[in-house]
């Protein structure tokens, strides 16, 4: 099932043995190689100042009331998780990147992404484009398919189909 960044942004982590929330998400981790999140930072319910970690295997379920977990033991300091500091630290995020097409055509930023819950992959992009673009078209969606290429300032999609006008009258 799809869900927005919404729906896992700002959300409690909620605890299966307390059912009370132990963290509440503040950011994703994204893997740019494979569009994976693989995990969320998090703020401590007990200690504001911690930040922690959850990774995306430790999660039970997501559900409207926020993200649930087996207890507040998913939750690890960043500095132990050794295998995920290199995508730690590039910092990669998706909302705000510019997207253009192959051909170098600028579509847009983007403003939000979908993701499967099960596997943790981002799916879609939503694009909003320039305020001329956005006339006529409104937001773009992308889908995961249609990406060539992540990097630090853009995501290179292939270029968009032309669009064909529909005819205004019926031929007599």
């Amino acid at each position: 099932m799809l869900q927005l960044s919404g729906t896992l942004l700002n959300q409690p982590v909620l605890s299966l043995r307390t059912g009370a929330p132990v963290a509440y998400t503040l950011g994703a981790i994204f893997n740019p190689n494979n569009l994976k999140i693989e995990g969320f930072y998090c703020q401590d319910t007990a200690d504001r100042k911690k930040q922690l970690v959850l990774l995306s295997q430790d999660i039970r379920d997501v559900i409207p009331q926020g993200i649930v977990v087996n207890d507040h033991d998913a939750l690890s300091e960043p500095q132990e998780l050794v295998r995920l500091r290199s995508i730690m630290d590039l910092q990669f995020q998706l909302i705000g990147k510019q997207v253009v097409t192959s051909s170098k055509e600028k579509i847009g930023k983007v403003s939000d992404y979908a993701t499967d819950v099960s596997s943790m992959f981002v799916q879609k992009l939503y694009v909003s484009q320039s305020f001329l673009k956005n006339l006529s078209g409104g937001n773009l969606g992308i889908d995961r398919t249609q990406i060539i290429e992540l990097t630090n300032k853009q995501i290179i999609i292939n270029d968009l189909q032309e669009r064909v006008p529909a005819r205004a009258g019926a031929m007599a």
